[in-house]
């Protein structure tokens, strides 16, 4: 038996989603039905990140047992040539059998793109979020440094978490104007339900004037979801950028 890993890429536009959902096209049924007609064998991956519907990944790792011979090089290109143009294989090697792509990450980086103009680009429409009025950068990068650590982020926690714990360290965070876009780098040992698109929300009542940054620690302190801002920021701008592991 052999543990392969690949590192995906794809645009989650027209996806309900990772997770395998009855009734809904998903990022990880369309991978293991391509899979299955390759190796001819069923086949379970594991994803590093669940990404909800619209979230895009640069860098998904995901890997799954099986029994096949085909080389890694043969894997990647064979998959690509199945797969819809919106998914695509980035790379393909066998790892230790322990290895798992959920468990065994040591952390994860997740980009938020904003798009800060009157009037939105149509190009731009199914990877940013549209904000047309001013935003107080200065206040939001401060707001971000904040939240930089080991705490209990309950208050951007949307319900439906699965986890047992809601602590989490942010190891990273980082916010950036650059011309019409407002770039967020997240980096943390991992992720609750939609805790980035909520961060992010709760930056833009920040950058608008409506909550100050110093109030970020009363937020934390709260541990209830109502105490941040009221936006959930739209998946769309959410991109998994990267899984480290050992």
């Amino acid at each position: 038996m052999y543990n392969i890993k690949l590192i995906l890429e794809y645009d989650g536009t027209s996806y309900h989603g990772w997770q395998k959902q009855p009734g809904f096209l998903t990022i990880q049924e369309v991978i293991e039905r391509n899979l299955y007609s390759l190796v001819k064998e069923e086949i379970k991956v594991t994803a590093a990140g669940r990404t909800d519907a619209g979230v895009h990944a640069k860098g998904q790792v995901i890997n799954f047992i099986t029994s096949t011979s085909i080389p890694c090089f043969a894997i990647k290109y064979a998959l690509n040539s199945r797969l819809p143009k919106d998914i695509r294989v980035k790379k393909a090697e066998r790892v230790p059998l322990d290895f798992n792509a959920r468990k065994s990450a040591l952390s994860r980086l997740y980009r938020y793109i904003i798009y800060n103009s009157v009037f939105h680009s149509p190009f731009y429409r199914n990877f940013t979020w549209h904000i047309p009025f001013p935003l107080k950068i200065d206040k939001m990068s401060k707001a971000c440094q904040l939240l930089i650590g080991r705490y209990d982020f309950s208050s951007f926690q949307s319900q439906g978490s699965p986890t047992f714990s809601s602590i989490r360290e942010i190891k990273k965070f980082v916010l950036f104007k650059k011309g019409k876009f407002i770039i967020a780098y997240i980096k943390a040992d991992s992720f609750l339900y939609k805790m980035v698109r909520n961060m992010m929300g709760t930056l833009i009542e920040v950058g608008k004037g409506k909550i100050p940054f110093s109030e970020i620690n009363s937020i934390l302190e709260a541990k209830n979801r109502r105490f941040a801002g009221p936006t959930t920021a739209p998946p769309q701008g959410l991109y998994l950028v990267r899984v480290n592991y050992k």
